[in-house]
């Protein structure tokens, strides 16, 4: 048996044995606020039962829900809720329709509050814990639904209290009473109104998903991200633009996401990722320079500079010349696979290297990032970049060619 439905049946158990010595006690010594206890406590037993067997069966799926019966959670939470404005009707009407008596045996009605008290409020705090830790809606309202016996139960202590020495509160309490049930049932059927409907899933839980969607290497651009409550649960779906025009690439890359995604939020059941590939307008390519930002360098991490050349798509002559400086060069350790992460973070499409790294780290940062790794023996850079056939003129004016001197984070 699962903590939650261990949990639903103590609630049974103690909202049994709460009605039992309320309705007692009420008929011991009279009081109608004592009486109208009983009864709430007596709707708690059903509300209890009805949240066990929602745990029951929210756990199942069928052909006719392939999604689960996650949202009978929810659903018994409204219900929950019905059940307490029920319960506050029944005070209403006890009110209403019973003449005040003087009450008798005060002490029995003083020690059954106490204990009602005491019990309500420790299992309130219990159940709320275990609802928080399992995220589940149907505990958390069930908590909040018990939480307001221990208000109730004060104030029917302060009307049998007062009662002891003449001032007749009995009737006011229990209108005071019928307040706190009707402001938490407003609020549990609320909560459960908004998951029935489909609203959307916490501002938090949505920024968190976006973070790990926008850090994965090959995503370009994240177009739309949605997700919704079921029940403990959460469905999240995504579109995304990928690097990549290789199907199986793409299959990979988005269950990557889903395994990050469920492995770093909690109570995740789904995550339908929608991706397209890439429409490139432009093909970067990027090369390592010595300090003389004229000829290749033999290093890659130990490069002073990267040249970028942006093509547009379908032309053969280079559109744009950019020099980065990198940031990295005095760096003691993993020069090659920070300077591979900030190429991957301006997009880069492909890198020219006089030397082939395969095994070593910048070649897994660019194969994880579908960077594409071309091995050339030219010197300079327009000779190597005539050999796949393209043209870039090197040989621009101080205001054409662009020396960047940027942040590792940072694309201008």
């Amino acid at each position: 048996m699962e903590e939650s439905e261990k949990v639903a049946l103590l609630a049974v158990a103690m909202n049994l044995a709460l009605f039992g010595i309320k309705y007692g006690a009420a008929l011991a010594t009279g009081s109608i606020a004592l009486k109208a206890e009983a009864f709430h406590s007596l709707a708690d037993l059903v509300a209890s039962l009805t949240v066990f067997a929602g745990l029951k069966l929210s756990k199942r799926k069928t052909k006719a829900f392939p999604y689960g019966l996650y949202k009978i959670e929810n659903l018994i939470s409204v219900c929950i809720a019905l059940i307490i404005f029920y319960a506050g009707y029944e005070v209403v009407m006890e009110v209403m329709t019973t003449t005040p008596t003087e009450l008798k045996n005060s002490g029995i009605a003083i020690s059954v509050l106490l204990i009602a008290m005491l019990i309500t409020f420790c299992f309130s705090k219990y159940e709320k814990k275990i609802s928080r830790k399992i995220n589940s809606p149907v505990l958390l309202a069930d908590a909040a639904h018990i939480r307001t016996d221990v208000l109730s139960n004060a104030i029917v202590l302060v009307a049998v209290v007062s009662g002891l020495f003449g001032f007749q509160f009995d009737k006011i309490a229990a209108l005071i009473v019928v307040v706190f049930i009707a402001k938490t049932g407003i609020e549990i059927l609320i909560g459960g109104a908004r998951v029935l409907l489909d609203a959307s899933v916490d501002y938090e839980t949505l920024s968190k998903v976006e973070k790990i969607i926008l850090e994965t290497p090959q995503v370009v651009e994240l177009k739309t991200l949605t997700g919704r409550n079921s029940g403990r649960y959460k469905f999240i779906e995504a579109d995304i633009v990928l690097k990549t025009h290789d199907l199986d690439r793409a299959h990979s890359i988005a269950d990557s996401i889903e395994r990050n995604v469920k492995n770093e939020i909690k109570h995740i059941e789904q995550v339908l990722i929608h991706y397209e590939p890439q429409q490139n307008e432009t093909m970067i390519y990027a090369l390592p320079l010595s300090g003389d930002r004229e000829s290749i360098s033999p290093h890659f991490g130990e490069a002073p500079y990267f040249m970028l050349v942006t093509f547009n798509a379908g032309t053969k002559a280079a559109d744009k010349v950019e020099i980065l400086k990198n940031p990295y060069i005095n760096t003691e350790k993993s020069k090659g696979i920070l300077a591979a992460e900030l190429l991957v973070k301006n997009r880069v499409d492909f890198v020219l290297v006089k030397t082939n790294f395969d095994s070593k780290g910048p070649h897994y940062v660019f194969s994880n990032a579908d960077i594409e790794v071309i091995i050339t023996d030219e010197e300079l850079p327009e000779l190597a970049f005539k050999k796949l056939g393209l043209t870039v003129n090197l040989h621009l004016s101080e205001k054409e060619q662009l020396v960047i001197d940027i942040c590792p984070n940072i694309r201008l």
